[in-house]
């Protein structure tokens, strides 16, 4: 008998999160529907994590090629780079959102269309570990119906 309240002592204290882990939810996660031939769209969010942390990156298994970014104005254009982190800091959200930052969806193998489903994993490090995020994001129609025109630095 206190064998086995040893064993299960044991498994309890194995299941205990790991210290320095952030509890990070992620909310209204949506990508940017496409044009037949468009290669490119983009993902959205709003993060938020218990401790400071940072986004560092993101991938998929639909979409070949998954990179973070921010855009914003440079004098009067619109430039749009990778960056290697977002900062998460502890209890605020973090937008990511068209015109800031945003996760870019590249090489697109077909058209994403409205009602798709997305399927991202967030990598997200605090206390110096790293954890993934599974997030659903579900494509939306462009809004306003225009083209953002921007430019890679």
């Amino acid at each position: 008998m206190k064998q086995n309240i040893l064993i299960l002592a044991a498994v309890g204290f194995l299941s205990v999160p790991v210290a320095g882990a952030a509890n990070v939810t992620v909310s209204d996660a949506w990508a940017r529907a496409t044009m037949p031939g468009q290669k490119v769209s983009g993902a959205y969010m709003q993060i938020q994590s218990d401790v400071d942390a940072r986004l560092l990156g993101a991938s998929s298994p639909a979409v070949p090629r998954v990179e973070v970014h921010e855009m914003k104005m440079d004098g009067d254009v619109m430039r749009m780079r990778e960056v290697q982190a977002i900062e998460l800091p502890k209890g605020r959200t973090v937008s990511l959102e068209p015109g800031g930052f945003h996760i870019m969806l590249m090489n697109l193998p077909k058209p994403i269309a409205a009602g798709d489903v997305i399927p991202l994993t967030l990598v997200v490090e605090s206390g110096g570990k790293r954890q993934n995020v599974e997030v659903q994001a579900e494509a939306r129609s462009p809004m306003g119906g225009g083209t953002m025109q921007h430019h890679h630095r």
